[in-house]
């Protein structure tokens, strides 16, 4: 491809760089797969559900990994089989299920989570503020997606009720959660918080733009 003659090259180029990442990702998923007797759909819902252990309804699960009701379905009825995940009464709602982890499946499905050791490894020879800024990038980047209708909202600080930004201004760890009643900074800034409690969206919309402008925060929202 030309890209003198794309209208925006950079674009492009980043786009690209994202492809060469996600076959890396992808291809040590695949092979963890494989070394867990599991397809790459089934090995993706695990490492998904153990960092959920209240569990997911089916079409939540859907949703997160961006594939048909029909499919998950059919991936959940062969984890259950294989004793890793089970099907719970759902609480809330007497017509649907809530779907966990067994002991087994959670141990396999964070065995699972961890696998990309070459990307890892590779974010690791970053520059500390390489990486802080590389969150943020990433971070600002899902958020645009979420806003697209994408991706389902994600368990971010910067979705999450608790999240304070810009809380202690001129301080290191500027920010500030409210569950934990501590100080944070940008290198401690979540993507994927077990604890998140998501925001109205209008607090979303203010958070994130105290967030980025770095200006005075909002005033406290209480924690319960």
């Amino acid at each position: 491809m030309d890209h003198a003659s794309d209208s925006d090259p950079i674009v492009v180029r980043l786009r690209e760089g994202f492809e060469r990442i996600a076959l890396v990702l992808r291809t040590e998923m695949w092979v963890a797969a494989t070394e867990a007797g599991l397809n790459p759909s089934q090995a993706q819902v695990l490492s998904l559900l153990a960092t959920r252990p209240a569990g997911l309804r089916p079409k939540e699960i859907a949703s997160h990994i961006g594939v048909s009701p029909a499919s998950t379905a059919d991936t959940l009825s062969a984890l259950v089989r294989k004793g890793l995940l089970f099907r719970d009464p759902d609480p809330r709602d007497a017509r649907a299920v809530i779907i966990r982890t067994s002991p087994e499946g959670l141990s396999l499905g964070t065995s699972i989570s961890r696998a990309s050791h070459r990307v890892a490894a590779a974010l690791g020879k970053l520059s500390p503020e390489a990486q802080a800024n590389l969150l943020l990038t990433q971070i600002t980047l899902i958020r645009q997606l979420q806003l697209a209708g994408a991706i389902p909202v994600q368990r971010m600080c910067v979705s999450c009720r608790h999240f304070r930004p810009h809380a202690h201004p001129g301080k290191a760890s500027s920010h500030h959660c409210a569950f934990v009643n501590a100080a944070i900074g940008g290198r401690d800034l979540r993507l994927d918080c077990g604890e998140h409690e998501e925001a109205d969206p209008a607090v979303q919309a203010a958070t994130w733009a105290t967030f980025i402008s770095g200006s005075p925060p909002l005033q406290a929202q209480p924690s319960t």
